[in-house]
Order: C-alpha cells, then structure tokens, then sequence
C-alpha cells in the first residue's frame, strides 16, 4: 500500500511528511511551554532538523516535475541523515552519561552570553542537559523518539527518490 502511494500520490506523502513534522514541532513545544521542560542544544538541533524536513517536503509537494522531487527527496534524505545523527548521539549520551556532569546554559542563554560565533559551536557539543531523561512514552525518550522519526523520514525520502529516479529510466 505504502508504495502504491509513492507512485500514485507522491505529493499527498510529502505534505504528510511535513504535517507530520509540524505535529511534532507542535508537540516539542507543548512539553516546552505547558509542561515545562527545557530543550537542551541537541533537541534545538533536532528541532531545527525537523523544521527544514517540513520546509523541503511541503515545497516539494507543491512543485511539480519529476527533477524537483529527485532533489527534494534527496535533500529529505541528507536533513533526515543529519538529524538521525543528532538524535543517536543524544540517545548515546543519555545511556552512556559522562562521569563528570557538564550541564552548560541553554541555547537562548548561549546566544545572549556569547557571540553568535562561539554560540554555535556549543551548541553543537551536546553539553548541558542533553544527558537528562525528563519525559518518556512507551519506554522510549525524546530522542528515541526523533531518531526513529528521522529514520523513518529518511526511508521514505530515499524510497521516494528511488523510485523517481526509476521512473525516468523506464
């Protein structure tokens, strides 16, 4: 079923795509604003993962022809990689936490301490409280969570160009 709609609706799975990754945004910042918990650097990475995801999904959805959605779906793949990349580091750092604890400021806390150009790097570092478990469902954390969005995402933009690539072969 899944792949007759990558053939038959390919634009109905990237509005999806980035329905989906607004959801989660949403969701992201329902724990942040109602519930309280604060997003350490990594999430604000992953969140900005997210968002690009969305961004490339929606405009590939409205643009038309077969090249548009080649690219689109592979730079899907590439931002998906990236933030499958950043969620797995956050899981291993959250099973695997430093002895010493390293807990920096928050990415807001960064931007108005430092310049943007020191900000940025920390905020790649994955200090702070990236380690912290502060929510899970069904046993799974946050970044569990967003590494299997990631993933999935991923596969679906790497089956969607896949089978754009092919269709022009044929």
């Amino acid at each position: 079923m899944l792949l007759n709609w990558l053939d038959t609706a390919p634009r109905r799975v990237l509005a999806l795509v980035a329905l989906a990754c607004v959801g989660m945004l949403a969701f992201g910042l329902y724990l942040q604003h109602v519930v309280g918990l604060e997003p350490c650097p990594m999430c604000i990475v992953q969140r900005y993962a997210f968002v690009l995801i969305a961004l490339v999904a929606a405009v590939t959805a409205i643009a038309r022809g077969r090249r548009a959605h080649i690219a689109g779906s592979g730079l899907m793949v590439l931002l998906a990689g990236f933030g499958a990349f950043v969620a797995a580091r956050q899981t291993w750092l959250q099973l695997n936490p430093p002895e010493v604890a390293s807990c920096g400021r928050d990415f807001y806390g960064m931007i108005e301490t430092f310049p943007l150009k020191r900000a940025i790097p920390m905020i790649f570092r994955g200090s702070g409280d990236c380690t912290k478990i502060d929510w899970t469902f069904l046993g799974l954390s946050i970044a569990n969570w967003s590494f299997l969005a990631f993933v999935f995402f991923g596969l679906l933009a790497l089956m969607l160009l896949v089978r754009r690539m092919s269709a022009g072969r044929g």
